[in-house]
């Protein structure tokens, strides 16, 4: 979505006859004002970037305390395992009768 050469040519001809002959002194002043914007801004994100590498930092070395402890202290489950329940087959119908009757 940036702006294509016919649009920068059309803004070049508007500033000519805004500015004249200030131009030059004109977009000097743009060209300082956006450059301390761009300091100001890549000031902001270090400064941001290092809040959260500590907060990273604080947060990893607490983790890493809370896991090794849990290693520690695991235990392995108390309940009973469920085992089946010990029960003679039961009689199968023959597959040849619906019913299982036999006629034999």
């Amino acid at each position: 979505m940036g702006m294509g050469p016919g649009e920068m040519v059309i803004v070049a001809i508007i500033a000519v006859m805004l500015f004249g002959k200030r131009l030059p002194e004109v977009a000097r002043s743009l060209g300082k004002q956006y450059g301390q914007f761009r300091k100001g801004l890549t000031d902001m994100q270090s400064e941001f970037r290092g809040a959260m590498y500590e907060v990273e930092n604080q947060s990893s070395t607490s983790s890493n305390r809370y896991s090794h402890r849990d290693d520690f202290d695991y235990q392995e489950p108390t309940a009973p395992r469920f085992e089946l329940p010990a029960q003679p087959p039961s009689p199968m119908s023959d597959p040849a009768t619906p019913n299982g009757d036999r006629t034999s």
